[in-house]
């Protein structure tokens, strides 16, 4: 759930100067666990045994139609926000993030909501202050083992991301402090686990920064392997200094990663900062998700931290969004795809 985003050019760092750290500039997003699934207080027993046959997310891996979904304060642990922004861009989500840190429980709770309102949950899991070389040698394993029981036996289809933005030097799990082989090493311990524990019921969002603003820095080296996941992610934000359409923003991440993977893509964070441009940005973003067979759609960040994206900050951006989410190409039931 974090902009993170672009230091690129000298107008963008003078506008992060006013609005401190855009997407597109650089960090926008939350990433505090307080944002979380699972807030400390949720507890891993609660999710209780399942007695059904293990969920198929064969249907939701590239279904015909597309994802809309979001990240909206208040949810999962309400669904309120959702209807309220449902009325507002006249379609229901079916995709619903939000953010958990390490060390928290997992909200089996807020992940069966989701799931009964027709929406898939996608946790961002975020290892604050836990080095990625660590994890990947097992000291966090008791930890993961009783995530992954406790995912395992909601049996509700849900998609994780581990360490969103890894290729980005904005967060403690990111260039500064950890290298791709231990960030590939902690992946594969806690995807491992999973397995092991038989919680096959999630996907796999493998989900850096685009590379606009971090072009030294190559994601192959960054990558698990096709065997360790099922979509290819990319965070990325609109910005009114630097921004002019899907392929600018989001094609040099997707040519990048069609050197190494097959894999679909998922646009899972994005949202445009307010002002003249920001109905543009979202028609150029409906369009591009349209163009691209292998995008599957997209999460729009709700919600204001260091910039405000919600669309209802900007009238024009949000009158063009109820019109691209009209077409019924955008939303499905995911319980029924």
């Amino acid at each position: 759930m974090n902009p993170t985003r672009r230091a690129r050019t000298t107008a963008c760092l003078l506008l992060a100067g006013v609005l401190m750290l855009l997407p597109g500039c650089d960090r926008p997003g939350p990433s505090n666990g307080g944002d979380a699934f699972g807030s400390g207080d949720t507890q891993v027993a609660s999710a209780a045994p399942s007695s059904q046959a293990p969920v198929d997310l064969t249907p939701l891996l590239q279904p015909a139609k597309k994802y809309i979904g979001v990240a909206l304060d208040g949810a999962p642990a309400s669904m309120e926000p959702v209807q309220k922004y449902a009325e507002m861009v006249g379609k229901q989500p079916n995709v619903i993030e939000n953010y958990a840190g390490w060390g928290d429980q997992f909200d089996s709770t807020g992940v069966r909501l989701t799931w009964q309102n027709g929406a898939l949950p996608y946790i961002a899991w975020e290892p604050h202050k836990t080095p990625l070389a660590d994890i990947g040698k097992g000291d966090s394993d008791a930890y993961i083992k009783a995530f992954a029981t406790a995912v395992q036996k909601t049996n509700v289809p849900v998609a994780i991301s581990f360490a969103h933005e890894m290729n980005g030097h904005w967060y403690d799990w990111g260039t500064k402090t950890n290298s791709p082989e231990d960030f590939v090493a902690a992946w594969h311990r806690i995807h491992d686990i999973f397995q092991d524990r038989g919680a096959s019921n999630v996907i796999w969002v493998w989900s850096p920064n685009i590379v606009n603003p971090v072009q030294q820095v190559a994601l192959q080296p960054y990558y698990p392997g096709d065997g360790y996941v099922d979509w290819i992610g990319m965070v990325g934000y609109w910005t009114e200094c630097c921004d002019k359409d899907f392929e600018q923003v989001y094609g040099p991440t997707m040519n990048q990663v069609r050197k190494f993977s097959g894999k679909p893509f998922i646009i899972s964070e994005t949202a445009a900062e307010p002002g003249r441009k920001a109905s543009s940005f979202v028609d150029q973003l409906f369009a591009g998700v349209e163009a691209h067979p292998d995008v599957l759609g997209f999460v729009w960040f709700n919600i204001s931290k260091r910039a405000d994206w919600r669309l209802e900050k900007t009238p024009s951006s949000l009158k063009a969004f109820k019109e691209h989410a009209a077409d019924p190409q955008y939303g499905f039931d995911p319980r029924k795809p």
